[in-house]
């Protein structure tokens, strides 16, 4: 795991620096194991972000924007009762561990002043948010309860002592020499990057397989040095926060790593590194538990269409047969003299060749010879009068097959707030049936709510990410001489830009924006089309989201994550 006890020395000092002396204005509780605190310090609004989330758990200050539940779950209300108003007091780190304690001081309901902490234990699946009274040391709460049924040298639940994690014993890597250092390794065991972890407190795999990569196949002591140089580094602050990108997968941590091979980006804080590497995961997982149900369905109703449209392709096939049919009908009542009960075939002349062949009939040996001409006859009526319908079947087929397309691409880049969207439009089309909805029900004139970002040069420009928004944003909420952008016949997202004359640099930017949402977000020189609004109609009876368009010029732009990004932070 990249979040080591390093990496949470960093983001306590930053924390530390901007936080301090704060007050805690809002708390909010956006999802079941994220909580994100509202703070004014230094004469700064502050976004703090603490997740429990077994896959994504971290603490840092953000940018990011996040949707709130209508009610605020019980946890989320308790902290609002307990620390909303309070000012931190400290923020410190237990030893090397990958532990967090947040104090507060605030009053109560009473008047009288009250110490409160919020300990922020990252640790992967085993991660917490524990609220406790400091006095004396009881848990108010926790976002996750552990009963002692689970765990019974550590209960976590209301009325409970807190007890901290047991210590595995490991030295801490600031307080050691070479001599030490040394000591604690066996040379001739192998394996030094696993045996450095094993033996030293908060160091993750990859900062002891990069001191191993640093020091080389060189001496013990070439090894001892460039650990206790990595070590001073981190005591005395001197981080370097960076992201590097590998082949397979990406990578952060708060010092420069060598052993990874890949692009490396440098960044200013611990917090900015940390708000970019997860930007869109955590969500896009959050997104795949929600609407697994929901891309399952949308997946399968395309293939449903796909398969349909082979078999109507074998229909109208066989429907180009006709004339046959028509010719074999007509041949046999013109020979019905030669034809008897009992027959599997029968080889007439083919008097409309002009060569007169002879061909070979099929017959049906329990029919008369008068029932089998009606037979072809018959064929040849259902044939014609089926192409035309066939062909309309086949039409409707790939619209569906488009349409389902459009919504597995939305799928890929939806929010949480996007899938509810997803799931109403389907229902509204017809595809599923409504869900029973507990609480307030939702209001029907409810707009849409759109990304919103904001080019070098000032603009702004909005994103459709589903067909809900798609369709408010191009035909209500766009003005007729703004700038409307989509990939050229790829499914994607509807993108204007609020300006009749935007910039050529808008113009690119935005571009940017409807091929990284769209389903070309992978490729490169993706052709975008841009118009005006008014070029723009919707056919009557069409697919929620779809348009057609004229007048358009196409730029080609290659899908860029970090634009996007800062194209966000601008808006922020």
């Amino acid at each position: 795991m990249s979040f080591d006890g390093i990496v949470t020395k960093a983001i306590t000092e930053e924390l530390n620096n901007k936080l301090l002396s704060g007050r805690i204005s809002k708390i909010y509780q956006p999802y079941k194991q994220e909580l994100l605190l509202h703070i004014r310090a230094n004469g700064f609004n502050q976004k703090l972000l603490i997740s429990a989330n077994p896959s994504y758990s971290r603490v840092h200050i953000t940018n990011e924007q996040y949707d709130n539940p209508a009610e605020p779950p019980m946890f989320c209300m308790l902290l609002r009762k307990h620390l909303e108003g309070s000012v931190i007091t400290s923020i410190q780190q237990l030893e090397m561990e990958r532990i967090i304690t947040i104090e507060t001081r605030g009053r109560n309901e009473l008047g009288d002043e009250t110490v409160k902490q919020l300990i922020i234990e990252i640790m992967g699946k085993h991660s917490n948010v524990i609220l406790i009274d400091k006095e004396k040391n009881i848990i108010l709460d926790s976002i996750k309860h552990i009963s002692p049924a689970l765990n019974r040298h550590r209960t976590l639940l209301p009325g409970y002592e807190y007890v901290t994690p047991p210590s595995q014993g490991k030295l801490s890597p600031f307080e050691v020499d070479e001599e030490l250092f040394l000591r604690k390794l066996d040379f001739n065991a192998g394996k030094l990057s696993k045996q450095i972890v094993e033996s030293f407190s908060g160091l993750s795999p990859l900062i002891a397989n990069e001191v191993v990569h640093q020091a080389g196949i060189g001496s013990k002591n070439k090894l001892a040095q460039v650990f206790l140089q990595m070590m001073d580094q981190a005591k005395h602050l001197q981080f370097n926060p960076v992201i590097i990108a590998g082949d397979t997968k990406e990578y952060f941590y708060a010092l420069p790593l060598q052993h990874i091979k890949g692009v490396t980006k440098t960044f200013s804080s611990i917090s900015e590194m940390l708000d970019r590497f997860y930007y869109g995961k955590a969500e896009r997982d959050r997104v795949k538990q929600q609407g697994h149900d929901l891309e399952r369905f949308i997946r399968n109703e395309k293939e449903k269409n796909e398969k349909k449209i082979i078999k109507l392709e074998k229909t109208l096939k066989d429907a180009e047969k006709a004339e046959q049919f028509q010719l074999f009908g007509e041949l046999l009542t013109a020979n019905m003299y030669l034809m008897k009960k009992g027959l599997k075939e029968i080889e007439v002349m083919n008097y409309y060749n002009e060569n007169n062949e002879m061909l070979t009939i099929p017959l049906n040996p329990l029919k008369t010879p008068s029932e089998n001409a009606q037979m072809y006859f018959q064929k040849y009526v259902k044939a014609k009068n089926s192409v035309s319908i066939v062909l309309e079947q086949i039409e409707k087929a790939k619209e569906e097959v488009t349409y389902f397309e459009s919504l597995l691409q939305q799928m890929e880049t939806a929010s949480p707030r996007d899938i509810q969207e997803i799931r109403e439009e389907l229902t509204e089309e017809g595809y599923l049936k409504a869900r029973q909805v507990k609480g307030p029900k939702k209001n029907k004139n409810q707009k849409p709510i759109l990304e919103e970002y904001v080019s070098s040069t000032g603009t702004l420009i909005l994103v459709g990410k589903n067909n809900k928004q798609n369709e408010y944003l191009t035909n209500k909420l766009a003005h007729r001489d703004e700038v409307w952008l989509h990939t050229k016949d790829i499914p994607g997202s509807h993108v204007v830009i609020k300006s009749s004359e935007p910039d050529h640099d808008t113009i690119l930017e935005a571009a940017n924006l409807a091929a990284y949402y769209s389903k070309a977000r992978n490729s490169s020189s993706v052709p975008v089309d841009y118009t005006k609004i008014k070029h723009v109609k919707k056919p009557s009876g069409s697919k929620p989201g779809f348009v057609i368009y004229d007048s358009q010029q196409t730029v080609y732009v290659t899908p860029n994550e970090d634009l996007v990004v800062k194209l966000k932070k601008n808006k922020g």
